[in-house]
Order: C-alpha cells, then structure tokens, then sequence
C-alpha cells in the first residue's frame, strides 16, 4: 500500500492527482489532503477518498471544517502547521506538494527530513532555496521528483545519467515555454486585463501560475529550479517557444545527442509518473498524434517584451537573497494585478525594483532561515512599490 498525501488538493493539479491515484487502483490510498479554504471541493474530496487527515490553510475555513469535518478524520491546525503536520505524517509515503508560491517551504523540508519521496509541483522554494534543499534531500536520503511538465521533462530525459553528474554530462538543456496568450500579439501590454492574462491557450492551471505563464515569469522561474534541482550551470538553460506544447522540454548531451520527452499537454501524466517514479503505469492521458500534429515550431523568447523573464535569469546569475526576492515580489505583484490594482505591465517593475533594492546583499552565504527572512523583506518591499504604482494609475 502506498500512502499518499496531497497539499493543495482541491487546485488543478491536486484534482488531476486524485484522478491519478483513483487510476493506478489498488496498493494507493490518499491518506491526507489539505486546500487553501475551498471547503466545497475539499468536502466532495473527504467523502469520496475517505482520509485519515485534513486540514486547510485559511483559519476561518479551518473553523467551519472543524465543525463539520466527517467521523474518523482527524482535522490537523490551519496554516503551515497544519500543512508540516501533514507532509511529516510517519505513514505518508509520497507527499504530492502542490500548495501556490513560498508558503510551501516549511512543508516541503519536513517532509525532506522525513525523507519521504516528494512529488514537488511547488517550485518556488525550489527557487528560493533550491541548493541548500537539494542536500537536505541527500542527508536525509529523500527524493524529489519534479511534477511540472517542463522539468518532468527533463528529469525523464536524464534518466540514464547518475545524480550528481548531470551537469558533467550535459550541454544545453532546451526548457519550453508556450508561449503564453499574448506572445504573438501586436502592440503595448498596459491595457491587458486579469480575464484576458487568466486564458491560457493549453493548460488549465491556477490564477498566479497562469498570469506567469502570461509573463513567462514560470519560465524563470522554472530556469532557477531546473537549475537547482539538477545543479547545472544556468549558462546551460535556454528558453524556446514552442506553442503546439508537445515537446515538454529537451535535453543535449556532450556527445551531440538531443533527447526530448513529448505527450499530449496533459497534466495527469507528469503527476502519475511523479507518483509511480520509477515504475510507469497506463495512465488517463491520451496518445500523442504525430500525425495530426504535423509540425513542431521553435523560436527564441523576447526578452524586451517580456521582462520578467530576464529578470528571473538576473537575480539567478546574482545568488544568494536576489531569487528568494524574486520570487516574493512577483507573488505581491501578480496578487495586486489580478486585484486590479495593477497593470499587467507593473509587474516586471515592481520585480525589478525590488531586486535593485536586494543586490548589496546578494553575495552573503544564503542559508534557509535568511531564503524565509528575505521572502518577508521582498513582501514588504514590492507591496510598498505596488502601493506607488497603484496610485499613480488613479
């Protein structure tokens, strides 16, 4: 019996998680799982998988799932306790990490020091402290496997490489991006609205993932923690546009070799092979048609038009606090543009300058506490710059 635990359970991928599980039958149970504060989906959740463990994040929510919570679930404290509670259950085999932005740090190292096998869809505290995680996971002989399509990918593409090595055996490693909704548009992006940055044209995923995808800041994003989760060289990293979505990301080795891995953009198969790792099993994800397919384009990013990814690719070439800051004032950013508090290009300038504001300390040893501590400066930070903003568009 595998004993599963998802955080962040009733989003996107939390939801085609549960499919999975239901998918692979018997020998999986979801054991525990935890929401942010959609007590709806969370209660269709419990009575059809039948916990043992619940929590949500939102104490008001958390009090309305105490009351109601069904006989035999044990209901675990809001917040992040509730979700370290979780992520550290000694039962849990395989914690499936798919909470939103840097409130999945604390969950994600104790469930590394439980040394559990991480399905990790929560790349920002990849990003924040993606080194010093990476050898908690050694110490405490735990293993992440990468959810994400992209570095799915990748992880799937090296498979024939040792850990520890791979930077040794590769040369580039080609991360795809769609593209997002406004990469093929003409003209200025101030006037974008949140209904229009929240329409993807492939994926179904979350408000903040999408509106990144929108200013292929998930592509920087995704750049830092490929390139801690496989201790490359980010000089190694190049971002290509790839609209059809097929090919989820590649893989050039030093002898020439390109491997790449493409499927139908389906989400439930990266997390089924997360879950199964290193067994593969039929999933719900339907075949590749090459032949309706018919072509796959490539074609480099516009760094000018897009901003937030080369500022993504900055604070990663500057280390230590600058990709915690990163990451911590896109969130306030990107929170503020979908309240209508910002524009759509105001996102890339709060970033900016609060990374301006960060560099002095960017060469100091980063260690996890000051990665939390300079997520709390960067909060303050990007929220003050936002404030400015706002008022200017009034």
């Amino acid at each position: 019996m595998k004993n599963i635990v998802i955080l962040g359970s009733t989003g996107s991928i939390g939801v085609n998680a549960v499919k999975a599980v239901k998918n692979l039958g018997k020998g999986w149970r979801v054991l525990g799982i935890a929401a942010n504060s959609n007590l709806e989906a969370l209660g269709a959740q419990l009575r059809a998988l039948k916990p043992a463990y619940v929590t949500v994040f939102d104490y008001e929510a958390w009090k309305e799932l105490k009351a109601s919570a069904p006989r035999g679930v044990k209901v675990l404290p809001p917040g992040v306790e509730g979700l370290v509670e979780l992520a550290s259950l000694e039962e849990a085999d395989i914690v499936l990490s798919a909470v939103t932005g840097a409130v999945g740090l604390a969950p994600l190292l104790a469930a590394i020091r439980g040394s559990k096998h991480v399905a990790l869809a929560n790349k920002e505290p990849m990003v924040m402290a993606g080194e010093l995680l990476m050898k908690e996971a050694g110490r405490w002989q735990a293993r992440i496997i990468p959810v994400d399509s992209e570095p799915s990918a990748i992880f799937q593409c090296l498979a024939s490489v040792k850990p520890g090595h791979y930077d040794d055996a590769v040369s580039r490693v080609f991360l795809t991006a769609s593209g997002g909704p406004f990469y093929k548009t003409k003209g200025s992006l101030a006037a974008v609205t949140p209904a229009q940055a929240l329409k993807h044209p492939r994926w179904s995923m979350g408000p903040k993932i999408t509106v990144d995808s929108a200013t292929l800041m998930n592509k920087g994003l995704e750049a830092i923690e490929i390139k801690n989760l496989f201790s490359l060289k980010l000089s190694k990293i190049e971002v290509v546009i790839h609209p059809q979505s097929a090919v989820h990301s590649a893989v050039e080795f030093k002898d020439g070799s390109v491997l790449a891995q493409l499927s139908v953009p389906d989400m439930k198969l990266p997390i089924q092979y997360a879950l199964t790792w290193p067994q593969r099993a039929a999933s719900l994800a339907g075949p590749l048609d090459l032949f309706k397919l018919a072509r796959l384009d490539f074609a480099k990013p516009d760094f000018r038009r897009f901003p937030c990814l080369e500022l993504a690719f900055q604070a990663a070439r500057a280390g230590g606090i600058c990709p915690a800051a990163l990451n911590a004032a896109n969130e306030v950013a990107v929170g503020a543009f979908i309240s209508g508090k910002l524009r759509f290009t105001d996102i890339p300038d709060v970033v900016e300058k609060t990374l301006a504001a960060c560099r002095g300390d960017s060469r100091s040893s980063l260690t996890i506490a000051g990665a939390v501590e300079a997520d709390g400066w960067a909060r303050q930070k990007a929220a003050a710059i936002s404030e400015i903003l706002r008022k200017r568009l009034k």
